[in-house]
C-alpha cells in the first residue's frame, strides 16, 4: 500500500488511478543497492524504468558527472518505448531502494488497461500544454530581448560618450561612433587598445584589467587618472571615465567608457591662474594687528615712520631688519601704500615657509612638464607682482643657489621661469625683511654677499617690542578693542596695575606675541576684567609687584618653582632649542652654558 501511495505522487503516474497502480505494482519489483554498486552501465539493453523509492544515485558517463538523482524521481523512461542501448550509467551513492517497471509489463497495461492509458495521457497532454506555455513565453521574451539588443545598441552607438569593449588581451571587440572618432579610425575592431593611449594611461589599463582578472571580479570603478587617447591621425585629447568588467571564468571582457575633458582642463587651468592670484592677494589680508595700523609714540618707532616717508616715494629696495613679530610686513605695506605703485598689487612670501624644492617655482613659475606634478604652467610671484612690489620676508632663508638668480632680477629685471627658455621683463619693487644678520651670514658663506649689498640700500631697524616703552599700553588698548567688539564683549580699559604688568613682562614675541595674548585675555575675561597674571608669562622668573599678594616675601623653593617654570616655557616655545639665534637662552638673557647648568640642577627633562 506504502508503494502505491508513494507511485501516486509520481509526476508520471500521478493522473493515473488507483486500481491501474495497483495493476502496475504487482508486476513491478522491488531492488536494493549499496553505495557504490552499478545500477546501469551505458550501452546495456535497456528493459525497463526505475523509480527511486529511498536513497540517491548518481549519473554519470565515465569521469564526466552529470548530476543526482533522489527519492520520487525516474530515470530510464525510454525503455519503455523503445530498447535502444543505455546513454549513460547510474550508480548509487548511497543505499537505495528502487522499483524498476518493467517493459513488457508496461506495454500490457498499455494495450489491457484503459484506466492506465487515460492517467498517462493525461500527463503527457498536460506536459505539452505547459511545454506551448513555455514556448510562447520564450517567443515572447526572444522579441523582447530582440527590442532589448536594439535599444542597447542605439544607446551604445549614439552615445555622446566613447565606449570600448575588449577582452583580456586588450583587442578591441566593439567600439560606438563616438570611440571611433576619438580614435580617429573606423576599422578598430581587432586592434589592441594599449596602442591608442600614452605609456601611463597603458600602464593604469593593464594595472586595472591585471587586478580584476587575478582576483576574478567584477569590476566596476571609476578611473582613478586622466586617460590620454592618442588618435590615428596623431590628434590627443584628455579623458575622463570608468572601467567595468564582465564574463565568465573562461571568458572576459571588459568596458570602458571615456569622456573628452580638454575644454574642462582648460577652463579649470584659467579659474587656477585666477585662483592662485586671489589666494596671493587674500594673504596679504590677514596682517598682524588686522589693519589697526603703526601705533609708535616712542622715538624709536616715530624714526622707522620718518624712513617709511623717505623711501616710499622712491623705487630703492628696502631691507627691514627686525625681530620676529616686530611687525616688518606692516612696515612694508606702508612703504607700498605710500609709493606710486600703491595702485598695484602687493605679493608676499615667506622665504621660509617654502620648502626648498619649491621656492623657486613659488617665485619664478614653471612651465607645464618642468617637473613631476607641474601639469599646467603657473605664474610665479614676479610676475603677479608686476608693476606693483614684492616683499620677501625671511630673506636670510633662501637657498644659496637660488640669490644669483633674485640678484639679477632686482639688477636687470627679467628671469626665466623653470622649464622655460624664454626670458620675462618684469617691473617689480623689493622689500626684503629678516630678523638675521645677513652681513655676518655672508662673511660666513651663507648668504652671498652681493646679494647683500644690493638689498641693503635703504635699510630700516624695527625696534623690539620691549624697547618701545608706553606703545606696548597702546597697542593693547587697541586690541582689545578690535576683540572686545569682535567676540560682542564689553571689556574695561586697562588700569595703571594693568600696565604695570604689561610693561613688567619682556616680550620676546613682539607684537604678535602681544596679540595673541590680548586675543586670548578677552576670551576669558570675567564681567569685563581681565586678569593678566592668568595670560602673561612670568619673565625670567622675576613676579614684579601688581597686587598686595605679589608683595609677600617668596621661599628659595618659591624662586626655584617660578625659575623652573619659566625656563620650562622658553624651551616649550624654542622646541627645546638652547643655543643659537632662536633658543631658549637668547630668549632668557643668558649665556647658554649657564642656562644648560640651570636645567641640570632644577631637574628638567625634555619629554619623551
Amino acid at each position: 500500500m506504502a508503494t502505491l501511495d508513494f507511485l501516486g505522487n509520481v509526476p508520471l503516474f500521478s493522473e493515473v488511478d488507483k486500481v491501474s497502480l495497483l495493476d502496475l505494482c504487482k508486476q513491478s519489483e522491488e531492488q536494493l543497492y549499496m553505495p557504490g554498486h552499478r545500477i546501469l552501465d551505458k550501452g546495456d539493453k535497456g528493459d525497463g524504468m526505475y523509480v527511486i523509492l529511498k536513497g540517491k544515485v548518481k549519473v554519470h558517463d565515465k569521469t564526466h558527472d552529470y548530476g543526482s538523482l533522489s527519492q520520487g524521481e525516474c530515470f530510464g523512461e525510454y525503455s519503455l518505448i523503445d530498447q535502444k542501448p543505455r546513454s549513460v550509467s547510474i550508480t548509487a551513492l548511497e543505499e537505495t531502494k528502487l522499483l524498476k517497471i518493467g517493459t513488457d509489463h508496461f506495454l500490457d497495461l498499455i494495450e489491457s488497461n484503459k484506466g492506465f492509458v487515460r492517467g498517462v495521457l493525461s500527463v503527457l497532454i498536460k506536459r505539452h500544454r505547459e511545454l506551448d506555455v513555455a514556448q510562447e513565453k520564450l517567443a515572447a521574451s526572444k522579441k523582447a530581448m530582440e527590442l532589448a539588443h536594439s535599444q542597447i545598441t542605439g544607446l551604445i552607438q549614439y552615445a555622446m560618450d566613447a565606449i570600448i569593449m575588449f577582452d583580456k588581451d586588450f583587442r578591441i571587440v566593439l567600439a560606438n561612433d563616438s570611440a571611433k572618432t576619438m580614435l580617429e579610425n573606423d576599422d578598430v575592431e581587432q586592434r589592441n587598445l594599449l596602442f591608442f593611449l600614452d605609456e601611463p594611461s597603458a600602464a593604469l589599463i593593464e594595472n586595472l584589467v591585471a587586478g580584476a582578472t587575478s582576483k576574478k571580479k567584477v569590476m566596476n570603478t571609476y578611473l582613478p587618472a586622466i586617460i590620454k587617447v592618442l588618435g590615428s591621425n596623431e590628434g590627443t585629447s584628455m579623458n575622463e571615465g570608468t572601467i567595468s568588467s564582465y564574463g565568465n571564468e573562461e571568458e572576459s571582457y571588459f568596458t570602458l567608457i571615456l569622456r573628452q575633458i580638454d575644454d574642462r582642463l582648460q577652463a579649470e587651468h584659467k579659474i587656477s591662474s585666477l585662483t592662485d592670484e586671489a589666494e596671493y592677494l587674500k594673504e596679504e589680508i590677514k596682517e598682524l594687528t588686522h589693519d589697526h595700523g603703526i601705533i609708535a609714540q616712542h622715538d624709536s618707532m616715530k624714526n622707522v615712520l620718518g624712513l617709511i616717508e623717505r623711501v616710499a616715494p622712491t623705487q630703492a629696495t628696502v631691507l627691514i631688519h627686525g625681530e620676529t613679530g616686530t611687525g616688518k610686513e606692516l612696515v612694508a605695506r606702508a612703504i607700498h601704500n605710500a609709493s606710486s605703485r600703491a595702485k598695484g598689487p602687493m605679493v608676499r612670501i615667506n622665504c621660509g615657509a617654502i620648502p626648498a624644492n619649491l621656492i623657486e617655482s613659488e617665485l619664478f613659475g614653471h612651465e607645464k612638464g618642468a617637473f613631476t606634478g607641474a601639469t599646467v604652467s603657473r605664474k610665479g610671484r614676479f610676475l603677479l607682482a608686476d608693476k606693483g612690489t614684492l616683499f620677501l620676508d625671511e630673506i636670510g632663508e633662501l637657498p644659496l643657489d637660488l640669490q644669483p638668480k633674485l640678484l639679477r632680477v632686482i639688477q636687470e629685471g627679467e628671469f626665466d621661469p623653470v622649464g622655460s627658455s624664454v626670458t620675462q621683463k618684469v617691473d617689480v619693487r623689493i622689500i626684503a625683511a629678516t630678523h638675521r644678520d645677513l652681513l655676518a651670514r655672508s662673511k660666513e658663506g651663507k648668504f652671498r654677499e652681493d646679494l647683500y649689498y644690493r638689498l641693503n640700500v635703504f635699510p630700516i631697524q624695527v625696534p623690539a617690542l620691549r624697547d618701545r616703552g608706553n606703545d606696548v599700553c597702546l597697542i593693547a588698548d587697541k586690541l582689545i578693542e578690535h576683540y572686545a567688539k569682535d567676540l560682542n564683549k564689553a571689556i574695561k580699559p586697562l588700569t595703571q596695575e594693568q600696565k604695570k604688568q604689561l610693561l613688567s613682562y619682556d616680550w620676546p614675541g613682539n607684537v604678535r606675541e602681544l596679540q595673541n595674548l590680548v586675543e586670548r585675555a578677552v576670551i576669558v575675561a570675567n564681567k569685563g576684567r581681565i586678569d593678566w597674571s592668568l595670560v602673561i608669562p612670568n619673565a625670567q622668573g622675576l613676579v614684579k609687584a601688581t597686587t598686595q599678594e605679589d608683595e609677600r616675601i617668596l621661599t628659595v623653593e618659591e624662586l626655584q618653582e617660578l625659575e623652573r617654570a619659566n625656563i620650562l616655557k622658553a624651551l616649550k616655545k624654542t622646541k627645546w632649542k638652547i643655543s643659537g639665534t632662536n633658543g631658549a637662552a637668547r630668549l632668557l638673557g643668558l649665556p647658554p652654558t649657564t642656562l644648560a647648568s640651570k636645567i641640570k640642577a632644577l631637574g628638567i627633562s625634555k619629554p619623551i
